[in-house]
């Protein structure tokens, strides 16, 4: 991947990763570990179209990951789900069955804040609570390395999808991920 960013080991910048990522990456065996890469960003290019436009990231590179309410009678659970850029999570349907719920819809934002110790804008797979299910598109999952938040607005990571696919909670989905039309 050829961009304009200025990558890192991640665990030699830990300013650039928020408390609970620097915890989980820390976690990982070195080698693992060591194939994470960060970079510093503008904090205001943390959305996914300013970031890949200023930082010459193709959309097909990067992914979001968004948290959902899973609810099914008065239990409400939380999941993640890590889809490329170029697509939008099946939240109401393939999402909503796999997480067994009768509702799914997206987290308010200030529950996944508190509850991940995250910013707005930069919440990633890695570091998330551990009850929590991590849904990941298969192609997601087969990229050779996304782009994706740090836990802050000011840095993204770069990680190797399979390592995605190793995140302790993680099941790789087929579709996940509808194309944006």
């Amino acid at each position: 991947m050829t961009t304009a960013l200025d990558l890192h080991p991640a665990l030699t910048r830990p300013e650039l990763l928020a408390e609970p990522v620097a915890r989980a990456l820390a976690g990982w065996p070195p080698a693992s570990a060591e194939l994470v890469k960060v970079a510093a960003i503008d904090p205001e290019l943390a959305d996914t179209a300013a970031f890949c436009d200023r930082y010459d990231v193709a959309p097909a590179d990067s992914a979001n990951c968004v948290v959902i309410a899973a609810k099914r009678g008065g239990t409400v659970g939380y999941a993640a789900c890590l889809i490329a850029a170029t697509t939008r999570a099946d939240v109401n349907g393939l999402v909503r069955r796999r997480l067994d719920a009768r509702k799914a819809s997206f987290a308010p934002v200030d529950v996944v804040l508190a509850a991940t110790g995250m910013e707005y804008g930069g919440i990633t797979p890695i570091g998330l609570p551990a009850d929590w299910p991590v849904l990941i598109d298969a192609a997601v999952a087969a990229h050779p390395g996304v782009v994706v938040g740090s836990g802050i607005r000011g840095s993204k990571l770069w990680v190797p999808g399979r390592l995605l696919a190793d995140l302790s909670g993680a099941e790789v989905v087929s579709d996940l991920g509808v194309p944006i039309a």
